[in-house]
Protein backbone atom coordinates (compact mmCIF):
# COMPACT_ATOMS: atom_id res chain seq x y z
CA UNK A 1 0.00 0.00 0.00
CA UNK A 2 1.23 3.24 -0.44
CA UNK A 3 1.74 6.69 1.65
CA UNK A 4 -1.47 8.02 2.58
CA UNK A 5 -1.60 11.54 4.75
CA UNK A 6 -4.20 13.21 5.89
CA UNK A 7 -4.98 16.66 6.99
CA UNK A 8 -5.93 16.47 11.22
CA UNK A 9 -7.99 19.73 11.05
CA UNK A 10 -11.49 21.39 11.45
CA UNK A 11 -10.47 25.13 10.34
CA UNK A 12 -11.70 25.33 6.95
CA UNK A 13 -8.71 28.34 6.30
CA UNK A 14 -6.49 25.23 6.62
CA UNK A 15 -8.06 22.87 3.90
CA UNK A 16 -8.52 25.29 1.37
CA UNK A 17 -4.45 26.38 2.13
CA UNK A 18 -3.05 22.33 2.06
CA UNK A 19 -5.47 21.04 -0.34
CA UNK A 20 -3.92 22.61 -3.20
CA UNK A 21 -0.26 20.69 -2.18
CA UNK A 22 -2.02 17.89 -3.40
CA UNK A 23 -0.27 15.80 -0.86
CA UNK A 24 -3.12 14.96 0.96
CA UNK A 25 -5.76 12.08 0.41
CA UNK A 26 -8.70 12.87 3.24
CA UNK A 27 -9.13 14.93 6.35
CA UNK A 28 -9.74 14.21 9.60
CA UNK A 29 -11.78 15.99 12.34
CA UNK A 30 -12.87 15.61 15.78
CA UNK A 31 -14.99 17.36 18.40
CA UNK A 32 -11.61 19.23 19.90
CA UNK A 33 -10.49 20.14 16.85
CA UNK A 34 -13.96 21.73 15.95
CA UNK A 35 -13.74 23.65 19.31
CA UNK A 36 -10.27 24.97 18.94
CA UNK A 37 -11.55 26.07 15.40
CA UNK A 38 -14.80 27.62 17.03
CA UNK A 39 -17.06 25.74 14.79
CA UNK A 40 -20.57 23.92 17.13
CA UNK A 41 -20.05 20.10 17.15
CA UNK A 42 -23.27 19.27 15.70
CA UNK A 43 -25.09 17.87 12.43
CA UNK A 44 -26.07 20.71 10.49
CA UNK A 45 -21.93 22.66 11.31
CA UNK A 46 -20.50 19.75 10.11
CA UNK A 47 -22.84 19.89 6.69
CA UNK A 48 -21.72 23.16 6.14
CA UNK A 49 -17.93 22.42 6.86
CA UNK A 50 -18.57 19.16 4.39
CA UNK A 51 -19.84 21.42 1.45
CA UNK A 52 -16.10 22.94 1.61
CA UNK A 53 -14.31 19.52 2.00
CA UNK A 54 -16.34 18.73 -1.11
CA UNK A 55 -15.77 21.86 -2.95
CA UNK A 56 -12.08 21.22 -2.83
CA UNK A 57 -12.57 18.03 -3.98
CA UNK A 58 -11.81 15.89 -0.54
CA UNK A 59 -12.00 12.29 -1.16
CA UNK A 60 -11.75 11.14 2.48
CA UNK A 61 -13.65 13.33 5.18
CA UNK A 62 -13.66 11.72 8.69
CA UNK A 63 -16.38 12.88 11.24
CA UNK A 64 -16.20 11.48 14.75
CA UNK A 65 -19.73 10.73 15.99
CA UNK A 66 -21.32 11.56 19.93
CA UNK A 67 -23.44 9.98 21.76
CA UNK A 68 -24.00 8.42 24.98
CA UNK A 69 -24.59 5.05 24.30
CA UNK A 70 -23.93 2.31 21.18
CA UNK A 71 -27.67 3.57 19.86
CA UNK A 72 -27.05 7.44 20.03
CA UNK A 73 -23.40 6.51 18.68
CA UNK A 74 -25.05 4.87 15.56
CA UNK A 75 -28.32 7.02 15.14
CA UNK A 76 -25.31 10.21 14.93
CA UNK A 77 -23.15 8.38 12.76
CA UNK A 78 -26.14 7.44 10.35
CA UNK A 79 -26.80 11.44 10.08
CA UNK A 80 -23.07 12.26 9.33
CA UNK A 81 -22.69 9.24 7.35
CA UNK A 82 -25.62 10.60 5.21
CA UNK A 83 -23.67 14.18 4.28
CA UNK A 84 -21.30 12.53 2.06
CA UNK A 85 -21.86 9.23 1.05
CA UNK A 86 -19.22 7.32 -0.05
CA UNK A 87 -16.89 10.33 0.99
CA UNK A 88 -17.75 10.66 5.06
CA UNK A 89 -15.70 7.88 6.88
CA UNK A 90 -17.70 7.86 10.78
CA UNK A 91 -15.44 7.97 13.39
CA UNK A 92 -16.28 5.80 16.42
CA UNK A 93 -14.05 5.90 19.66
CA UNK A 94 -12.74 1.97 20.25
CA UNK A 95 -15.23 0.94 23.47
CA UNK A 96 -17.81 -1.31 23.78
CA UNK A 97 -20.16 1.17 22.79
CA UNK A 98 -18.25 1.94 19.64
CA UNK A 99 -17.60 -1.61 18.78
CA UNK A 100 -21.47 -2.09 19.29
CA UNK A 101 -22.86 0.76 16.77
CA UNK A 102 -20.33 -0.25 14.39
CA UNK A 103 -21.61 -3.61 13.26
CA UNK A 104 -24.93 -2.55 11.79
CA UNK A 105 -23.15 0.71 9.78
CA UNK A 106 -20.18 -1.48 8.98
CA UNK A 107 -23.21 -4.20 7.20
CA UNK A 108 -25.32 -0.90 5.73
CA UNK A 109 -21.48 -0.06 3.99
CA UNK A 110 -21.04 3.10 5.94
CA UNK A 111 -17.20 3.30 6.17
CA UNK A 112 -15.81 3.46 9.96
CA UNK A 113 -12.38 4.53 11.71
CA UNK A 114 -12.26 3.52 15.08
CA UNK A 115 -10.28 6.59 17.01
CA UNK A 116 -8.38 6.33 20.49
CA UNK A 117 -6.46 3.61 19.81
CA UNK A 118 -4.21 3.12 23.16
CA UNK A 119 -3.32 -0.64 22.83
CA UNK A 120 -1.76 -3.49 19.91
CA UNK A 121 -4.97 -5.39 20.98
CA UNK A 122 -7.65 -2.83 19.69
CA UNK A 123 -6.11 -3.22 16.37
CA UNK A 124 -7.72 -6.50 16.14
CA UNK A 125 -11.25 -5.43 17.38
CA UNK A 126 -11.20 -3.16 14.36
CA UNK A 127 -9.85 -6.06 11.87
CA UNK A 128 -12.22 -8.45 13.26
CA UNK A 129 -15.15 -5.71 12.50
CA UNK A 130 -13.76 -4.99 9.23
CA UNK A 131 -13.03 -1.15 9.79
CA UNK A 132 -11.42 0.84 7.45
CA UNK A 133 -9.29 2.72 9.92
CA UNK A 134 -8.64 2.72 13.57
CA UNK A 135 -6.34 5.45 15.14
CA UNK A 136 -3.91 4.93 17.47
CA UNK A 137 -2.17 8.02 18.90
CA UNK A 138 1.60 8.28 19.28
CA UNK A 139 1.79 11.08 21.25
CA UNK A 140 -0.32 10.45 23.88
CA UNK A 141 0.98 7.29 24.40
CA UNK A 142 4.05 8.61 24.53
CA UNK A 143 2.82 11.14 27.35
CA UNK A 144 1.87 8.02 29.18
CA UNK A 145 5.49 7.06 29.64
CA UNK A 146 5.20 4.26 27.19
CA UNK A 147 7.32 4.03 24.20
CA UNK A 148 4.94 4.46 21.64
CA UNK A 149 7.23 4.09 18.56
CA UNK A 150 7.41 0.54 19.67
CA UNK A 151 3.49 0.28 20.66
CA UNK A 152 2.58 1.30 16.90
CA UNK A 153 5.04 -0.89 15.23
CA UNK A 154 3.84 -3.93 16.72
CA UNK A 155 -0.22 -2.56 16.07
CA UNK A 156 0.89 -2.51 11.87
CA UNK A 157 2.22 -5.50 12.43
CA UNK A 158 -0.16 -7.56 13.74
CA UNK A 159 -2.73 -5.96 10.60
CA UNK A 160 0.01 -7.15 8.42
CA UNK A 161 0.47 -10.43 9.80
CA UNK A 162 -3.68 -11.21 9.55
CA UNK A 163 -3.72 -9.99 6.64
CA UNK A 164 -5.98 -7.11 7.57
CA UNK A 165 -7.40 -4.34 4.92
CA UNK A 166 -7.71 -2.42 8.09
CA UNK A 167 -5.31 0.78 8.26
CA UNK A 168 -3.11 1.58 10.30
CA UNK A 169 -4.16 5.85 10.40
CA UNK A 170 -1.39 7.39 12.92
CA UNK A 171 -2.72 10.19 14.63
CA UNK A 172 -1.03 12.80 17.44
CA UNK A 173 2.28 12.93 16.02
CA UNK A 174 4.34 15.65 17.28
CA UNK A 175 7.26 15.55 14.72
CA UNK A 176 8.15 15.09 11.00
CA UNK A 177 11.15 12.19 12.58
CA UNK A 178 8.36 10.35 14.08
CA UNK A 179 6.49 10.21 10.91
CA UNK A 180 9.80 9.12 9.26
CA UNK A 181 10.61 6.68 11.35
CA UNK A 182 7.31 5.07 11.37
CA UNK A 183 6.67 4.91 7.67
CA UNK A 184 10.55 3.18 7.69
CA UNK A 185 9.05 0.80 9.89
CA UNK A 186 6.02 -0.22 7.87
CA UNK A 187 3.10 2.47 8.27
CA UNK A 188 1.69 4.02 5.98
CA UNK A 189 -1.34 6.29 6.76
CA UNK A 190 -1.20 9.22 9.16
CA UNK A 191 -2.97 12.46 9.88
CA UNK A 192 -1.20 15.21 10.56
CA UNK A 193 -1.73 18.73 11.99
CA UNK A 194 -0.94 22.07 9.90
CA UNK A 195 1.93 22.80 12.11
CA UNK A 196 3.48 19.00 11.19
CA UNK A 197 2.82 19.19 7.28
CA UNK A 198 4.32 23.19 7.78
CA UNK A 199 7.85 21.49 9.49
CA UNK A 200 7.82 19.28 6.54
CA UNK A 201 8.38 21.82 4.20
CA UNK A 202 10.78 23.99 6.07
CA UNK A 203 14.85 22.94 5.74
CA UNK A 204 17.27 25.85 5.44
CA UNK A 205 19.49 23.73 2.90
CA UNK A 206 16.80 23.27 1.10
CA UNK A 207 15.61 26.79 0.93
CA UNK A 208 19.14 28.17 0.62
CA UNK A 209 19.92 25.72 -2.50
CA UNK A 210 16.46 27.00 -4.15
CA UNK A 211 17.07 30.84 -4.04
CA UNK A 212 20.99 29.87 -4.77
CA UNK A 213 19.46 28.11 -7.95
CA UNK A 214 17.06 31.48 -8.33
CA UNK A 215 20.03 34.13 -7.93
CA UNK A 216 22.05 31.96 -10.49
CA UNK A 217 19.07 31.88 -13.13
CA UNK A 218 18.31 35.82 -13.30
CA UNK A 219 22.20 36.53 -13.45
CA UNK A 220 23.82 34.26 -15.66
Amino acid sequence: MSLRLLLDSANPEDWQDWWQTGLFTGITTNPTLLRRAKRACNVQSLKELSTTALELGVRELHLQAWGANADALETCANELASIAPGIVIVKLPVTRAGLLAARPLISRGIQITFTACYDAAQVLLADALSANYIAPYLGRINDQGRDGHHELLTMQRALHAVASNTRLLVASLRSPSELVDLAAGGCDTFTISPEIASALLQNPHTTAAAEQFERDATNP
